[in-house]
């Protein structure tokens, strides 16, 4: 290759750096193209003075953002509203909590005697003495007597529970319930009291739960009767439940659903902008080959230009580029069409490899060397270099 030719187009590329408005000038328009043709962004500069200057920042059309709202109303339309939730209806009569200071409990850790377990039964043999008395008050202080004396004991935190529910104080029942469930868990009576006391609150589903695990340990008529009130109420809440559950879960699926949807729509309405884009910043240039190869259309550079313009190009390139291109290109406009009606360097064209090896050179023609030691570029940079060069 001619080292003087490499020189001057060195020289050339370097005075274009510097100042690129340079390549403003009409005559160079195409070598603009070519640039642009393999991803290169020219600045305003390169531009100006040009006639035929053209902007390849596509703005939306009014047929395309109407496209856009379409798309947001449509899916803005589609939103459900809240889902209110209807209230259940329920039979059976509850009671307004008590919020009593918490009553006296017993501490697990004193130590039992025999003594004291007698003194607690004769407690609790006078609570009962009271409770037949309907006197609920001094029954709850010779219950909470007994407990003192054998905090151990879950029959006494039993029976002062079931006192209290006769008090209508199910806040103080579930304590003592509580208690005795902690020092039993299987304290029939401990369930049968936090039942009820459930119940009186309203609490219908965790009565329901308390009472049937009561009857499993230890059955009686009065459990049953009072699941009977409370199995109704609980089974409503539990469908009314299980109800907006599913609605809920089937909202959440229709909101995943149309978000996917809308992302979608989205995607292809992206995917048609950046086509239509596309093909405007293409009709906006010069035809061009595959892979971006400046020249267009078959039959050499638009305009039907076949064979080249003998004599070069009007005008020429300021500050020259004696000789033409490296590797003995003349200098003047060379003939596309000799490449443009090439089958093999068509082919190579879409190759990779091949327009970054030649994108690198148009970049620094410095670097053609190392490209003619690879058997896929070499072949195709000598092979144009032959149809530039002309007839011998």
């Amino acid at each position: 290759m001619d080292a003087a030719k490499l020189n001057e187009l060195e020289k050339f590329i370097d005075r274009c750096k510097s100042n690129p408005s340079i390549l403003s000038d009409p005559s160079l328009s195409f070598f603009r193209d070519y640039l642009e043709s393999l991803g290169a962004k020219l600045p305003s500069s390169a531009y100006e003075g040009d006639s035929k200057s053209k902007s390849y920042v596509v703005e939306e059309s009014d047929e395309e953002m109407a496209d856009t709202e379409e798309v947001k109303v449509h899916f803005e339309e589609e939103e459900e509203d809240e889902i209110i939730e209807s209230d259940v209806e329920l039979e059976g009569e509850t009671v307004e909590p008590d919020n009593d200071p918490p009553q006296k409990m017993g501490d697990p850790s004193v130590e039992v005697t025999d003594e004291s377990r007698e003194a607690s039964q004769a407690a609790k043999a006078k609570a009962m003495e009271a409770l037949s008395d309907g006197k609920f008050d001094e029954a709850v202080e010779h219950l909470t007597e007994a407990i003192l004396l054998n905090p151990t004991s879950a029959i006494m935190y039993g029976t002062r529970a079931s006192v209290y529910i006769k008090m209508k104080k199910p806040n103080a029942a579930i304590r003592d319930a509580n208690a005795a469930l902690e020092i039993n868990p299987d304290s029939a009576k401990g369930y049968k009291s936090r039942g009820v006391a459930r119940a009186m609150l309203g609490q219908w589903e965790e009565a329901a739960k308390d009472l049937h695990l009561a009857s499993k340990l230890d059955y009686d008529e009065e459990i049953n009767s009072v699941l009977k009130k409370v199995e109704p109420n609980a089974h409503r809440l539990e469908e009314h439940r299980r109800k907006y559950e599913r609605l809920h879960k089937e909202r959440e699926e229709r909101k995943i659903e149309r978000e996917r949807q809308r992302r979608r729509v989205e995607a292809q309405a992206a995917y048609e902008k950046a086509k239509k884009q596309e093909q405007s910043s293409s009709s906006g240039k010069h035809g061009s080959m595959p892979s971006g190869f400046p020249g267009g259309m078959p039959g050499g550079f638009p305009g039907g230009m076949p064979g080249g313009m003998p004599g070069g190009f009007p005008g020429g390139m300021p500050g020259g580029m004696p000789g033409g291109f490296p590797g003995g290109m003349p200098g003047g406009m060379p003939d596309y069409s000799k490449i443009l009606n090439d089958p093999e360097l068509m082919a190579a064209f879409s190759d990779p490899d091949v327009m970054a090896a030649l994108q690198d050179v148009m970049k620094n023609p410095a670097n053609l060397a190392k490209h003619q030691a690879n058997p896929k570029v070499a072949p195709v940079i000598a092979k144009m270099m032959g149809k530039f060069a002309g007839p011998k």
